[in-house]
């Protein structure tokens, strides 16, 4: 995954409704109406969310019929908590200096 992705990653969870979206998905997988429920917007304007989400790899939805199902990728999640934990080394390493 490039700085691009990463980028792409961060600006998707920078969004209070992406960000929603993406913790109610730690708990497992849903449907895009089970998604939707808490929000007060209409639906295109939700599954932009979604789409903005996908684009950046954080989820991916499989359709079965008329259920559109959404689940968290964990392997963006791998690279991002990665990434967090080279830059917590290097700062550590910076403040344990004398």
């Amino acid at each position: 995954m490039a700085n691009q992705q990463l980028h792409s990653v961060f600006g998707a969870l920078s969004d209070p409704t992406r960000f929603a979206v993406v913790e109610r998905l730690s708990a497992g997988p849903a449907s895009v109406s089970e998604l939707q429920q808490p929000f007060t917007m209409a639906t295109p304007t939700f599954l932009r969310h979604l789409q903005v989400l996908e684009a950046a790899g954080v989820i991916q939805t499989i359709k079965r019929g008329r259920v559109r199902t959404c689940a968290l990728r964990p392997e963006t999640l791998d690279f991002v908590e990665r990434w967090v934990s080279r830059r917590k080394r290097y700062v550590s390493a910076q403040l344990a200096r004398p």
